[in-house]
């Protein structure tokens, strides 16, 4: 009974994470503690994607047909201005990092290892 009631304690935090939360290196050498900064990293938490100096929160999500990929309205806001964008996001199967496409720029990052969250 007791391990039961674990279980369900424990099942709405899994349910939060998203298929790209995460920790991405903006360049190979980038730290992975130092998120949002530039020489930094990006980071993807609770559906909200913090980049430099800005965070958008994901909404909307829709699949792209024949593609394991998810197309989003992005809310973001940052230095002291607020706008819209759409972004498809993509797990890349290659490295296990992120494909995120903007209109017109398409970005791949690698995924920071599990200890740098």
């Amino acid at each position: 009974m007791i391990r039961l009631a674990i279980a369900f304690a424990v099942l709405p935090g899994l349910a939060l994470a998203g298929p790209f939360d995460g920790v991405y290196k903006q360049t190979a050498n980038a730290e992975c503690f130092l998120v949002g900064v530039d020489g930094g990293s990006l980071q993807i938490k609770d559906d909200i994607f913090y980049g430099v100096g800005m965070e958008c929160r994901m909404a909307s999500p829709v699949q792209v047909v024949n593609m394991d990929a998810t197309l989003y309205n992005m809310q973001c806001a940052g230095e002291d201005a607020a706008w819209s964008e759409r972004a498809m996001l993509m797990n890349d199967k290659e490295s296990g990092g992120l494909i995120m496409v903007w209109n017109g720029y398409a970005f791949r990052y690698d995924r920071c290892a599990d200890d740098a969250n």
